[in-house]
């Protein structure tokens, strides 16, 4: 029987119609990488990093899959190209249909050539933060040997965000 990971992923989009990509992307995570094991509300903030007219949606999830940290990786990937996301020229960060990062795997560090888990700014951003607080408040990061609410509690980001009420039809 194939190992059930823990993975937790972040779900970004500030195109329009936002809540579309992130419904999508939730959609075929579960397809394709296994079964959503809970998911915090959506947050609204700021752009991090660069200039945007439009403010992100963000959602994390915990995901339980038999896929290794590079297979999920990769599949998030093909995920967020099927979804229109188009990779910035040169350096930098830019406005995306859909952004899928991969937080945590189980309790594991991992250092590839493309892929570092614990994400390497997770504990810089608050927009990564309280939906993690949210939902896996007392998760013990596993370079920092402290929790998320404490990584929330020293985060010295500034960028505004809040619980995101969707529009009723």
């Amino acid at each position: 029987m194939p190992k059930k990971n823990q993975v937790f992923l972040l779900l970004g989009s500030n195109v329009h119609p936002r809540s579309g990509f992130i419904r999508k992307s939730f959609e075929l995570i579960e397809q394709r990488l296994g079964k959503v094991l809970s998911a915090s509300g959506l947050y609204e903030s700021q752009p991090w990093g660069f200039e945007a007219d439009t403010f992100f949606l963000n959602q994390v999830i915990q995901v339980q899959t038999g896929y290794s940290a590079i297979e999920v990786h990769e599949l998030t990937r093909h995920i967020e190209m099927e979804l229109g996301r188009e990779k910035a020229v040169g350096e930098g960060y830019s406005s995306r249909n859909i952004d899928i990062d991969l937080l945590y795997f189980n309790d594991e560090v991992v250092n590839f050539h493309d892929l570092v888990i614990p994400h390497p700014r997770l504990h810089l951003r608050k927009f990564t933060l309280m939906p993690l607080v949210e939902m896996a408040s007392g998760f013990i990061h596993p370079v920092f040997k402290v929790n998320q609410l404490e990584l929330l509690n020293q985060c010295e980001d500034q960028g505004k965000v809040w619980y995101y009420q969707m529009e009723q039809a």
